[in-house]
């Protein structure tokens, strides 16, 4: 059996953990996308919830590991979804939470994390610079630092997407998944390399900030020095070394995508599936817009993982292209 950092009986226990709004999302056969993209394709809403993205699956069990311990306050660095969603599961447990994000996050992203609660630092520069600030504040305030994708419980949460996968759609000839810090990748990745081994799992990544993939063909880390894409939550360009390791034990292949596919891909989206997406949540169907003959005839599960866009932003990118 190989190993990673996660084991299945944690991932299976995580769901008693977890507040049942965010569990059993909703996995759907959509053929009008189908016929454009000329493969059967399934969707797994994971907006359907009160933080609009797959994020909380893990802040449930970093914050209610804490309560249990007896802690009082957190603090993450975000790109947006993640502190949003800290956010709520920090007023649900009465926990203190504090959120840095760069001034370049969405507007939508930063006002939503000021509404649920949470004290929001927003620092200049990228998403990197926000981590060194957050790290700065748990340091000077003794407090749990929480880092998306190192830590495992981001991954656990993540990885019960996996569970419901598995039973959901046991059959899926591939599932694509955005592929950023690699929570959702490795967690995911996971539990269908144990429970459904047939399904290729598939990562992808803005060609604009290609870290993560560009570590998994090199099999070590690779940093860039920018990071360009509107798909913001997938911006990183410092790839963790243990999630890398996860990575490449239990992901089939990870592709870059262009800019002009993800608008695409969000275009698909609301026309066929009536789905307003963030740009990560289109990467998947991004990947099949660049190689339709490796899915053609073929079922295909993407992960549809944010809907926290601005809204002109929004519809700029999406009356944009061809």
């Amino acid at each position: 059996m190989f190993r990673t950092r996660l084991e299945l009986d944690r991932v299976r226990a995580a769901r008693g953990v977890i507040d049942p709004v965010f569990l059993d999302s909703p996995l759907f056969g959509c053929d009008a996308l189908g016929r454009a993209l000329g493969c059967a394709v399934s969707i797994k809403l994971e907006t359907a919830n009160p933080v609009r993205s797959f994020k909380a699956r893990g802040t449930e069990l970093v914050v209610g590991g804490l309560r249990d311990q007896g802690r009082t306050a957190v603090v993450c660095a975000s790109a947006g979804n993640l502190g949003w969603a800290l956010g709520w599961s920090g007023r649900r447990h009465g926990m203190d939470v504090t959120v840095v994000a760069s001034r370049r996050a969405p507007a939508a992203k930063l006002d939503r994390i000021r509404a649920s609660g949470a004290v929001l630092e927003v620092v200049d520069g990228d998403f990197e610079l926000a981590r060194e600030r957050a790290a700065e504040i748990a340091r000077r305030r003794c407090i749990r630092l929480v880092e998306d994708s190192l830590d495992v419980e981001t991954c656990e949460g993540a990885a019960t997407i996996g569970l419901e996968l598995a039973q959901q759609a046991p059959s899926a000839d591939a599932v694509l998944i955005a592929l950023g810090g690699g929570a959702m990748a490795t967690g995911v990745g996971y539990v269908l390399k144990v429970l459904a081994p047939g399904t290729e799992v598939i990562c992808v990544q803005p060609r604009g900030a290609p870290a993560m993939t560009r570590s998994w063909r090199e099999r070590r880390v690779v940093t860039t020095d920018s990071a360009d894409t509107i798909a913001d939550g997938v911006a990183g360009r410092y790839p963790i070394p243990a999630v890398l390791d996860d990575l490449l034990v239990v992901a089939d292949d990870a592709v870059l995508v262009e800019e002009a596919s993800i608008m695409a891909g969000m275009r698909l989206l609301l026309q066929h599936a009536g789905l307003v997406v963030e740009p990560s949540a289109a990467l998947g169907v991004a990947a099949v817009l660049e190689d339709p003959d490796r899915f053609a005839g073929r079922h295909v599960v993407t992960i549809i993982c944010g809907s926290n866009v601005d809204l002109d932003d929004y519809h700029r990118w999406v009356g944009a292209g061809p």
